[in-house]
């Protein structure tokens, strides 16, 4: 059985959201789930703004940013998806009054249940996803609806599996950006929450203006942030927090980004990094990045904004889009002559200046080109042939060698396996300016047992729990290597209670199995399997791990 030990736990782990990082471990599916508590909609929590803003207020109610989550059951979108990698057959629909999706897998996969989802995340401008909860973990649908084909499709990443996902963890960062009033999971726990993740559907007013009690209790006399009277860097940092991703992002030491505010500046919590040989257009949640590269930001400079051509409390409908955004280029290109003879036969400007491209990342979703190209037709590369595996720090004035070793290190366990000694040399580094650093010192122990030094990689971990003794990589991580050196009945002090937050963690509870196995205890190792089973029943590891525990007497015995 000690074979079947895994290697310590690699990666981030991560929720899954249209830009899903596609060399992740999924984990995903769930039992029947009860309903969260409901969720409160922008239109009633702030209903108070109407008396003063009724005008701007009614505006934004149909923005995509005020319909970028709710209840399930106010937006959803019944269909029927057969995947044909897989044979499962999902349904999304309603019954009783709540929103369900249902899965049935062909003649060879039995598992045939539902899931009562209940929240919706995403406008559908580009699409909608769906949330379910499961003994108070939060789980992401397998499968999303997609505006452009207008049906659905599996989730990004999940397009080529030959069975069900595991369950999809939706972490607090994920949320961040579609919810407001995101709490923070449980203490230990990737996805787990005691209460509700939420408490607002949408984007709220203080999500852009920061808190605004006083500014009410008051009746305006107290003010409240006004994006447009920031600093350029705060200013901007209001719509980069979500409206920037790149190729990886690194927290700043001791910030969450779940903790932003308005007035903040998003570099104070976050370190965005891209490959300088990508295509910035080849991805999503790149408009910040391809913007800043455009002639009309490089001649305005500080001066030019979002919401220079964006205004965040108003949408047009569809048959005023063209006259309200070719306004926007006409406060600038406003030449008589280039307005009257410059392709009078096609007013929208965008059609041809700012193309829609494919996000190589995200399946069925094409994204507006905001570099603003004068001849679009030229086909104008955005990349660097000559830096091709280099990570450059964007919009991050602030960014430390710290970040950069631990940007370094993510792409090694997200696969580029060429970073990986970069990213050790720079961690150590990093860790001999700031030895009380946990993410450092427990990035560097993972990479010190992938070369082998499991002594070193034992010892960080163990400093990394002494900093923060509820993280559960480094408890994972030092469980695993103390099982292979046959300290079983620690590893599995350890290993327990990381299982007890975690019991949708595929990876975690076939490491505890194995150990209650080697251990002989084959109820307990059969329990855990089980449990991990509720939350992804169409596992074949767990069930090939279930199948195993009727082996531990003997292995025990032996």
């Amino acid at each position: 059985m000690r074979d079947r030990l895994r290697a310590p736990c690699a990666v981030k782990y991560s929720s899954l959201s249209w830009t899903r990082c596609l060399s992740l471990i999924f984990l995903a599916g769930g039992a029947h789930a009860q309903s969260q508590q409901a969720t409160i909609p922008v239109k009633q929590a702030d209903a108070v703004c109407t008396s003063c803003h009724a005008k701007i207020f009614n505006e934004y109610l149909s923005t995509p940013m005020a319909n970028a989550s709710g209840l399930a059951t106010d937006h959803l979108i019944p269909g029927v998806f057969i995947h044909s990698a897989s044979g499962v057959k999902y349904r999304v629909f309603e019954e009783g009054g709540a929103a369900w999706l249902s899965y049935d897998g062909p003649d060879n996969l039995p598992e045939h249940d539902r899931r009562r989802l209940d929240y919706f995340l995403g406008s559908g401008h580009l699409g909608i996803t769906y949330l379910y909860s499961v003994d108070g973990y939060l789980l992401e649908s397998p499968v999303a609806y997609y505006s452009s084909t207008k049906g659905y499709d599996m989730g990004p990443g999940l397009g080529d599996l030959r069975e069900m996902p595991t369950a999809l963890p939706t972490e607090a960062d994920c949320l961040r950006c579609h919810m407001s009033g995101v709490k923070h999971s449980d203490l230990g726990t990737i996805n787990h929450y005691s209460g509700v993740p939420f408490l607002y559907g949408g984007i709220t007013c203080e999500a852009c203006h920061g808190d605004t009690r006083t500014h009410v209790l008051t009746r305006g006399k107290a003010s409240v942030v006004n994006p447009a009277k920031l600093d350029p860097e705060r200013r901007d940092s209001v719509c980069i927090s979500c409206h920037l991703e790149g190729d990886i992002s690194v927290e700043k030491d001791g910030h969450s980004a779940v903790d932003f505010k308005p007035g903040d500046a998003i570099s104070d919590y976050l370190s965005y990094f891209v490959y300088a040989r990508a295509a910035a257009t080849a991805r999503g949640v790149s408009e910040v990045e391809q913007f800043s590269a455009s002639m009309c930001k490089r001649a305005k400079g500080d001066k030019m904004s979002c919401t220079s051509c964006h205004n965040p409390h108003y949408t047009p409908p569809s048959a005023e889009r063209v006259t309200f955004y070719r306004g926007k280029c006409l406060a600038c290109h406003s030449d008589p002559g280039l307005v009257t003879t410059h392709h009078p036969e096609n007013p929208d400007c965008t059609s041809c200046h700012m193309p829609r491209s494919n996000a190589k990342n995200i399946p069925h979703v094409a994204w507006t080109d905001h570099r603003i190209l004068r001849q679009p037709e030229a086909d104008v590369p955005d990349d660097n042939p000559d830096r091709r595996d280099t990570l450059v720090p964007i919009f991050s004035p602030s960014v430390s060698p710290r970040d950069l070793a631990l940007a370094y290190y993510i792409a090694a366990m997200n696969g580029n396996i060429f970073d990986r000694e970069k990213a050790f040399t720079m961690l150590t580094a990093a860790y001999q300016n700031n030895p009380n650093d946990p993410k450092v010192l427990g990035a560097l122990g993972l990479l010190a047992e992938t070369r082998g030094n499991s002594q070193l990689a034992a010892s960080l971990f163990r400093d990394v729990l002494k900093l923060a003794p509820e993280d559960l990589k480094a408890a994972s991580n030092l469980a695993v290597l103390q099982a292979k050196g046959g300290n079983l009945q620690d590893a599995l002090t350890l290993l327990q209670p990381v299982f007890n937050r975690n019991q949708d963690s595929i990876a975690i509870a076939r490491n505890l199995a194995a150990i209650e196995c080697i251990l002989g205890d084959r109820a307990d190792a059969r329990n855990t399997i089980e449990t991990a089973l509720k939350y992804s029943p169409g596992s074949e590891d767990l069930k090939i791990g279930l199948r195993q525990t009727s082996s531990c007497a003997v292995t025990h015995a032996q």
